[in-house]
C-alpha cells in the first residue's frame, strides 16, 4: 500500500502537496509520499483550500460536505479526509 492515502471502513485519507496559482486544476502525480495537485485558485483568504475541497469532492463523486481538511490549512502539505466514496485513489494518478 502506498503512503499517500489510507482507506478505512468508510473514509479515505489523502496526503497532498498542493501548488496554488496554476493555470488549471490537475493531478500531477506523486511528490515524495504525497499526491501533488495544482490548483488554479490563488493562496489568498482560504480560496485555494475551498477550491481543493471542491475539486476533490468532484473527483471522488461526493458532496463537498463529505470532504474535510484535517491538517495544513496554511501549508502546501495537507491531509484531507473523504467520507463515503467508492473511488479508488490510485485511479486518479496520471498514466505513466
Amino acid at each position: 500500500m502506498s503512503e499517500w492515502y489510507r482507506r478505512t471502513e468508510n473514509a479515505v485519507t489523502l496526503t497532498l502537496h498542493v501548488q496554488p496559482g496554476a493555470k488549471r486544476n490537475e493531478i500531477c502525480g506523486l511528490h515524495g509520499e504525497a499526491l501533488k495537485i495544482k490548483l488554479a485558485a490563488p493562496p489568498v483568504e482560504g480560496r485555494a483550500n475551498e477550491a481543493l475541497i471542491k475539486y476533490i469532492a468532484a473527483l471522488f463523486d461526493v458532496p463537498q460536505r463529505q470532504v474535510a481538511l484535517k491538517q495544513g490549512s496554511q501549508s502546501r502539505h495537507k491531509v484531507l479526509e473523504i467520507a463515503g466514496s467508492l473511488i479508488d485513489p490510485v485511479s486518479l494518478l496520471p498514466a505513466p
